[in-house]
């Protein structure tokens, strides 16, 4: 008899345990917040679709008119693209000293480097490593992606408000609720980031990122009919041959089961899609005449809303302030990642502007192998000579990738109207 209560213990200890790893399970986190996001999303479309039913723009008047107009309907006024559907050509800076201009780029570059190096490694550090630990208390994890989405975004939408504020903009036309589509895409990719961290080492996560481009390859092929030049084929296929170099030849965890693998594989590819996406809904809302930090202020207004609403209805906001009130050491790595994430997004924009994007992916390219670097040396992954060279095989692609594109690009520019590069080869 009393051998057996152990047993009726453990027996009683085990639904417990269950239900506490349920419900930090992220699947189970997942459908939480998209219920959450869901309880906003569905009456904000059933009004749009009310007011637009009401022809409101031309039958509404009263006080609330202005913002409902500006929220539901916009000005419509589009005119950045040309007519064919292209940007316009990007105004090259009128500065003619190179000392300046190598000043700005040596300065872009440090301020993308510091801002998203950091950022990496406090990101790695607040997702697997626990705080509050002592000799006698192991101490505790911050488990809630969604809180540290929230704070990223709460800053961004400051740092773009008072931007936007202090300086000359565009008129605004484009109707506020559009925003919202990149916003939940944008917020569910910086979740799945997150939560991926749980389940697969730093250096897996920035290969993953730097193999966007064999997806995004895939999807223009089905869906957009898009023709591709052989060197887009030939740096896809060098990405994909050293990504599964690195994640094959990577040692085995002993305490890495095979659910938590695939886990952080559903993950790294919810992160890639909704990334995708988010970056094609703002490639076509800039049809509307909008400046990039508009831009960023009128997503990260909707990013805010969302995810303070759902974590206020998860009761998670509490708790997550209460851990940061037990933590300070948590609040200083939340309160610098935001600081990193907001400048990092202004000193995109500004490198952007400056110097165009083929100068700004090779910035990051850079960063993201630093980054590989750094997360080894700080945290100790180990990786394995072929692993190495996998990386390598990576970032050569992507160099040739950029490299390749700015040639076709200067070709395309010598060519006389009518001609294409394609039939000149």
């Amino acid at each position: 008899m009393l051998a057996s209560l152990p047993t009726m213990a453990a027996a009683e200890e085990i639904p417990a345990a269950l239900q506490e790893s349920w419900g930090d399970f992220w699947l189970f986190r997942f459908f939480i917040n998209a219920a959450g996001y869901a309880s906003i999303v569905v009456p904000g479309f059933l009004l749009i679709q009310y007011f637009k039913r009401r022809n409101y723009l031309e039958t509404g008047r009263g006080i609330c008119f202005p913002v409902i107009k500006s929220c539901v309907f916009g000005s419509e006024v589009k005119s950045l693209h040309q007519e064919d559907g292209s940007l316009p050509p990007r105004t090259e800076p009128t500065e003619s000293s190179t000392a300046r201009q190598i000043f700005k780029l040596v300065f872009c570059a440090t301020g993308l480097q510091a801002s998203y190096l950091t950022w990496g490694v406090l990101q790695e550090r607040v997702m697997t490593r626990t705080y509050g630990a002592t000799e006698t208390d192991p101490g505790e994890k911050f488990k809630d992606s969604q809180f540290l989405v929230f704070m990223n975004r709460i800053l961004a939408f400051t740092v773009a408000g008072l931007y936007c504020a202090l300086t000359k903009q565009p008129r605004h036309g484009a109707p506020m609720y559009k925003y919202s589509f990149a916003s939940l895409s944008n917020i569910l990719s910086s979740w799945c980031q997150y939560e991926a961290l749980k389940y697969v080492s730093f250096p897996t996560q920035v290969l993953a990122k730097a193999s966007k481009v064999i997806p995004v390859m895939m999807m223009g092929k089905l869906v957009s009919r898009k023709s591709y030049e052989y060197w887009e084929y030939l740096t896809a296929a060098l990405i994909s041959v050293g990504v599964s170099m690195f994640l094959l030849s990577s040692a085995p965890n002993r305490h890495m089961s095979t659910v938590t693998t695939f886990s952080g594989i559903v993950l790294l590819a919810g992160y890639i899609i909704f990334d995708s996406f988010t970056s094609n809904w703002q490639d076509a809302l800039f049809t509307y005449k909008m400046s990039p930090v508009q831009m960023m202020f009128g997503v990260n207004v909707f990013s805010c809303l969302f995810t303070v609403g759902s974590l206020l209805e998860q009761g998670a906001l509490l708790e997550s302030v209460r851990f940061m009130a037990r933590h300070s050491e948590f609040m200083a790595h939340a309160v610098l990642l935001s600081v990193c994430s907001a400048c990092g997004q202004l000193f995109i924009f500004y490198t952007i502007n400056q110097f165009g994007a083929a100068v700004f992916t090779i910035i990051m390219t850079l960063r993201q192998a630093f980054a590989i670097l750094l997360s080894c040396l700080i945290y100790g992954h180990t990786v394995t000579v072929v692993g190495g060279l996998g990386v390598a095989v990576v970032f050569m692609a992507l160099f040739l990738r950029v490299y390749a594109r700015s040639r076709m690009k200067k070709r395309s520019k010598k060519l006389p109207p009518g001609d294409s590069p394609i039939q000149k080869v």
